[in-house]
This record gives structure tokens, sequence and C-alpha cells, in this order.
């Protein structure tokens, strides 16, 4: 299971001319799910990317996960992070799960940020979206379980 997490000012996700999630401050999480992926990887996931510290303390360290700072987490599936481009000019969706594999274990992972207690808005899975950001930094870390 793979998260691209992007620390951000503000975020949106839209499908069909309509905002279907959005945050402020906090994370922008798109979220690959690979065929080998369980619950268990899910749960250690999403331990990973709420206590991944990458927000600024008082002394302008990066010492602060984004519940400690106070954000919220925009979740949007991408089930792209899972292509394999090792070869060739087209990229490989082999090592992807099944779309009814994958939605499952998103759904899974976006109910666990929230009873984590993180303000958690979402894409829509398997959507044609369009995501809008503002990269604060810019700061961008691949986690990866």
């Amino acid at each position: 299971m793979i998260a691209l997490i992007q620390r951000v000012t503000r975020a949106s996700v839209t499908v069909d001319n309509v905002v279907t999630g959005e945050t402020g401050p906090g994370l922008l999480v798109l979220l690959g799910v690979e065929k080998e992926d369980d619950e268990q990887k899910a749960d250690r996931l999403c331990e990973r990317v709420l206590g991944y510290r990458i927000f600024s303390d008082d002394e302008g360290k990066m010492n602060l996960n984004v519940l400690q700072a106070g954000g919220s987490i925009l979740v949007v599936s991408q089930f792209t992070l899972a292509a394999d481009t090792t070869r060739g000019m087209r990229p490989g969706f082999s090592r992807g799960a099944r779309p009814e594999r994958a939605q499952a274990l998103y759904n899974y992972f976006v109910e666990r940020c929230r009873a984590q207690g993180a303000e958690t808005a979402t894409g829509r899975f398997a959507a044609d979206m369009q995501v809008s950001l503002v990269n604060d930094g810019p700061v961008t870390f691949w986690l990866q379980v």
C-alpha cells in the first residue's frame, strides 16, 4: 500500500464540477492499493501517515504530525501509484489490486483515519477527479508498507 503525502495549505477534489472533498492546512494523501495489500497494511500505513512528523513546531523544525498541528486530511484514490514503470514507455498496472478489493481497502483506510481522530475528506473512488492543491514547502513524501 502506497501513500504519496503532500503537506498543503489547502486541497480539494472535484467530480463532475462538484467539490466532493476539501481540506485546509493538512495533508493531501494520494492512496494506491497493490494486490498483496490487506487491512494490516492499511492499519500500518494509517499509523505512518497520521504520525509522520512533517509540520513545523515553534522552532520551525519538522517535529509535529498532522494531528498535533491541528490539520485535516484529504484522501484520494490513485491507482497509478501502483504502476510498474521499470520498462518501456507505457506503465503496467498488473501490481494494482482489483477494483473491488482496492475500494474496500481505500474505504477501510479512510475509516481508520477517522477513528484515530483525523478530520478526513475524500474524493470519489474510481471517478474522473480533478485535484487542486497548494503544496506547502513544497513538502512531499512517498510512504509504502
